[in-house]
């Protein structure tokens, strides 16, 4: 339907905790369009409703040529690991090593509230556990080791964005029942 301006970190609508979505109405099937065509326009692995606004429980993703999206995602993680390089639209240009589960199994919803699974491993399985954290108000850089959080702050303070003056951020047209960003 229509790209979104993507939420920068520092921005407090990262760090606040979405709500579930309650309403499997247009509203939020436009919701998952506009997370689609920003996402792939940016272009991500995936992204968050919070990430353009939208305190709700919604994320997309695009992996291996796969388009999806989950509302109200419940997460199972293996007990194995992998690390390797991540990035987030919200942090823009900056990547580093971070540690997630090898394989995750995510069940939640459609957008028509249809239930829905998905069992990923690898690039999947990490883009659903960033997006999921995004839900949460958890960003990538928490998960890093001291070091390399120093070293992504140091990079983050550095960049050409950071410290931009706010732009203008416009009501959202998706209603979040007053919790709106």
């Amino acid at each position: 339907m229509a790209v979104q301006p993507i939420r920068l970190f520092g921005d407090p609508v990262l760090r606040k905790p979405a709500l579930e979505v309650v309403d499997f109405d247009k509203e939020l099937r436009t919701l998952v369009s506009d997370l689609t065509d920003t996402m792939l326009e940016a272009p991500g692995a995936g992204l968050a409703a919070p990430q353009i606004g939208v305190g709700l429980r919604v994320f997309t993703w695009y992996v291996d040529g796969e388009v999806g999206h989950l509302v109200n995602p419940s997460l199972d993680l293996s007990e194995e690991i992998q690390d390797g390089p991540e990035g987030c639209l919200s942090i823009p240009d900056l990547s580093f090593d971070c540690r997630r589960a090898l394989r995750v199994v995510a069940t939640g919803m459609n957008m028509h509230g249809e239930p829905v699974r998905v069992e990923g491993s690898e690039l999947l399985a990490r883009a659903i556990q960033h997006e999921t954290d995004h839900l949460d108000g958890i960003l990538f850089i928490d998960r890093l080791d001291a070091d390399a959080r120093k070293a992504a702050m140091k990079a983050i303070r550095e960049s050409e964005w950071f410290g931009l003056e706010k732009p203008q951020v416009k009501l959202s047209p998706h209603p979040t029942n007053g919790f709106g960003f």
